[in-house]
């Protein structure tokens, strides 16, 4: 770990804290929510080794990474923004994306702002949505899951902080990293975050070191910057009107446990499997489904998840 170079980057006005190592063609990483580059700590060391220039960084309102206060400042067209103006930077033309979670989702506006700059995407847990130019997407998912859906818990500016004040930031870390329930996440008013269970013991892939990570950077920042995002999601929705309809037009592997939240979303896995997901990716190229494998699988499995993104990319 202490092989892997820290530095921070200003791209499209903020400055982003970035984690590097190796060299040869690029690799650029996208972590999710609640998460830091750290979840990708095994691939950068193991990909690394096998060739490739591997980066990190912390994504906008992460880390050590610049968090603006307003959730205005966190659609899809700032997040991309802020990793072209990274790659702008950096001199580099063309990378292998790998994203899990919200890093997915900008994986995906990636691919479909900027075709030109990837070469491959190995895209984890959050398959591919559609645009659907007739309902928000808070919209749907509030019909969907009602309003104790997390996400929809989310949306208020200051409710869930107060409600995540009343714990410890190592508590709610492990309460999200370890959860394996497939079912929708729920915070109802109220019970809040005591609804999920935070373990007594730490799974065998998740040390006290890694929680204490996460710690060290979440209880200087908070939390505001990634609940951002999903404040964001609407007004995503209002400004990428002109890519309705458009395809994912660069090779896929889709990767995603069989005991993810998001895999268990009603009509995900019959979009998934039952051409769906191939009409709207059309080069999509292999769908991996992890057995056992909840939602944090690039930190659960790291060995398995390497591999899988080394004997994709390995082929361009």
């Amino acid at each position: 770990m202490e092989k892997i170079e820290h530095t921070t980057v200003r791209t499209n006005g903020i400055n982003m804290h970035i984690a590097s190592i190796g060299t040869g063609p690029v690799v650029l990483f996208l972590h999710g929510f609640p998460e830091l580059w750290y979840s990708w700590r095994h691939q950068l060391l193991s990909l690394s080794s096998l060739g490739y220039r591997c980066i990190a960084p912390d994504l906008r309102g992460f880390g050590d990474t610049d968090a603006p206060p307003s959730a205005a400042s966190y659609s899809a067209l700032h997040i991309v923004g802020d990793l072209i103006g990274l790659l702008d930077h950096l001199g580099v033309d063309q990378v292998f994306l790998v994203g899990h979670d919200w890093g997915a989702v900008i994986a995906w506006w990636f691919c479909l702002f900027r075709p030109d700059r990837v070469k491959a995407l190995v895209n984890m847990s959050v398959a591919f949505t559609p645009r659907n130019p007739k309902r928000k997407p808070v919209d749907g998912l509030r019909a969907l899951f009602g309003d104790d859906y997390y996400i929809c818990r989310f949306q208020e500016p200051g409710e869930i902080e107060k409600e995540f004040a009343g714990y410890d930031t190592a508590s709610i870390m492990k309460k999200f990293l370890t959860g394996r329930n497939p079912k929708p996440p729920c915070l109802p008013k109220g019970v809040g975050l005591r609804a999920w269970k935070t373990p007594e013991t730490l799974p065998p892939w998740l040390l006290e070191e890694d929680v204490n990570y996460f710690v060290s950077k979440f209880s200087k920042t908070g939390f505001v910057g990634g609940l951002n995002y999903y404040r964001a999601l609407n007004l995503t929705w209002e400004l990428t009107g002109p890519w309705t309809g458009l395809q994912i037009k660069v090779p896929v592997k889709f990767i995603v446990g069989d005991l993810d939240i998001t895999y268990h979303i009603p009509g995900v896995k019959d979009y998934i499997h039952n051409g769906g997901f191939k009409r709207d990716v059309p080069f999509l190229q292999e769908v991996i489904v992890i057995e056992d494998g909840a939602h944090f699988i690039n930190q659960e499995k790291p060995d398995e998840i390497s591999q899988h993104v080394y004997d994709f990319i390995k082929k361009f």
